[in-house]
């Protein structure tokens, strides 16, 4: 199962925007050790939330949080201990992977400013140092801090399939056709939750995003900060919003960008997507078309660039195409693919070049790429944890369960919706069947009567959490909590555009306290 519902956004954000087109990663099964063991320090939430954190320049990133360099020397790397059951703070601990900048301008210094990132399973250890310049004016009055969430990266990460059965697992047709291919990816499926529940089976039960909200108040706490000053991206805005149901009096200044609509369900949510992408993909055909008119892969766009596409796809699902690695490009990696390159307008040259590769030339090369930066796989073959996060955090979060029958069910209103994506979301709903731990709520709770009012920023064009989810949200935190920005434009991630009216809104709000008129609109 590719899983592309739920706010996989941020993976468009840092393995798109921050690499050349691929991630670097490690063996699955050499990633960060999850097995909780060690005692609690101190007695119970006091003793936790009176630690002192090391802060140490820091290492490279690990295998399981997308390798790579050091970043520089003014960034510095901890761990913070958190209980694996919140309920039981008295008990076994997991170490937390923390990174930060400290503010530049000491004398202003307002506080801690914590970063997610998304996915979930973005490793915010990786990721800060990335894109931290497009937050360099907030790291004039706020330390930067970013952190793995619990069963991800080096923050007890989750482990599943090994590399070439990773490989495997991705090659599956994720658009079934026939009976046999059904049972296909529902034995993948079942490899998959078995690999998780072999490998890291004593945490699977605790890696759920009302953890990770409680393991932010404890971030807080142990930083020294009043109030939590939160930035959370795609996934991190329902991080966000389930911290500020918890916490509401603890809420400082919080911006949701790329918001994760709460009020759905998966089911909702994927076919929500399907219409994001699709909707996005029409927006790209339509800016090739302008740019490079019959040079065009998808011609003028509209049913006949889909129509192409949608016959590349079929053909695929026939006979992949070879690509330089020696791997071949899969119907469901070209849909990986593209869906990859709509994360942001950056990536619409390549999109434009993969589909002309493939549908001219007969090569699969540059889709691939797309796809391994979107699955967290390096050139040598190896992934990040970020796929078995991702399943984790996402099933055990949903109490749902979904058959082929349900899905059979709901295949033509998917299809309608995209052409393109609706089958491959539609199928991703059965990526928790069978899965070894019970999913927690229907959808998460974010209402949040009494907190500081906090900025919600939806993009018109997003295609990963469509700019309905923002208006969403804000009303579901409550009256006079939830304040809606809308940016009219392309993209996942609103702030990281670099829009000036966004970015001085924002900054605005974050540095000086503004809140800015709800229904703020920036083009």
């Amino acid at each position: 199962m590719h899983t592309v519902v739920r706010g996989a956004g941020a993976l468009g954000l840092t393995a798109l925007l921050l690499a050349p087109v691929s991630g670097c990663q490690g063996d699955a099964h050499s990633a960060a050790e999850p097995a909780p063991t060690s005692p609690a320090t101190g007695t119970g939430v006091a003793g936790l939330a009176a630690q002192r954190l090391d802060w140490r320049p820091c290492p490279a990133p690990s295998t399981a949080q997308g390798g790579g360099t050091p970043p520089a020397s003014d960034w510095q790397c901890a761990t913070l201990k958190a209980p694996l059951d919140h309920a039981k703070p008295g008990g076994k601990t997991i170490d937390l992977a923390l990174i930060r900048s400290k503010a530049k301008d000491e004398q202003h210094r307002i506080g801690s400013l914590l970063f997610n990132f998304g996915g979930p399973g973005a490793s915010g250890v990786a990721t800060l140092p990335a894109l931290a310049p497009a937050y360099a004016s907030l790291n004039t009055r706020y330390d930067l801090v970013s952190f793995d969430p619990r069963g991800v990266g080096d923050s007890a990460g989750v482990k599943c399939l090994n590399d070439p059965a990773m490989d495997a697992n991705v090659a599956v047709d994720s658009t079934p056709d026939t009976p046999a291919e059904v049972k296909a990816l529902d034995d993948s499926n079942a490899q998959f939750a078995a690999a998780c529940e072999h490998n890291s089976g004593p945490v699977l039960p605790y890696v759920d995003t009302e953890s990770a909200a409680r393991d932010l108040d404890l971030m807080r706490q142990v930083l020294g900060d009043q109030k939590l000053s939160y930035f959370g991206i795609s996934y991190g805005t329902e991080l966000g919003g389930v911290y500020a149901h918890l916490f509401p009096q603890e809420v400082g200044r919080m911006v949701l960008d790329s918001v994760v609509d709460p009020t759905k369900d998966p089911q909702q949510s994927a076919l929500g997507q399907a219409q994001g992408f699709q909707l996005a993909l029409a927006d790209f055909m339509k800016a090739c078309a302008t740019q490079e008119g019959g040079a065009c892969p998808t011609g003028a766009g509209g049913a006949e660039g889909t129509a192409r596409i949608t016959d590349l796809l079929q053909k695929l699902g026939q006979s992949p195409l070879p690509t330089g690695s020696g791997r071949k490009l899969t119907e469901s990696l070209a849909i990986t693919g593209i869906a990859a390159a709509l994360y942001s307008q950056q990536t619409w040259p390549a999109l434009a070049s993969g589909l002309t590769e493939a549908m001219q030339h007969g090569t699969g090369d540059t889709l691939l790429q797309l796809a391994d930066s979107l699955l967290g796989r390096d050139p040598q073959g190896h992934y990040n944890n970020l796929n078995a996060a991702n399943r984790a955090i996402s099933c055990v979060d949903a109490r749902q369960r979904y058959s082929d029958q349900d899905v059979e069910q709901q295949l033509s209103q998917f299809r309608n919706a995209s052409p393109v994506f609706g089958a491959f979301t539609a199928w991703s709903l059965t990526g928790c069947t069978g899965w070894p731990v019970p999913g927690k709520t229907d959808h998460p709770d974010v209402s949040a009567p009494g907190a500081a009012p906090i900025l919600v920023v939806g993009t018109t064009g997003d295609p990963a959490t469509p700019v309905e989810g923002a208006h969403a949200m804000a009303q579901q935190l409550g009256s006079g909590v939830g304040v809606t920005v809308t940016l009219n434009g392309e993209g996942h991630g609103g702030y990281n555009t670099g829009n000036p009216c966004l970015k001085k809104t924002v900054d605005a709000y974050l540095l000086d306290g503004t809140v800015p008129a709800d229904g703020t609109t920036c083009s």
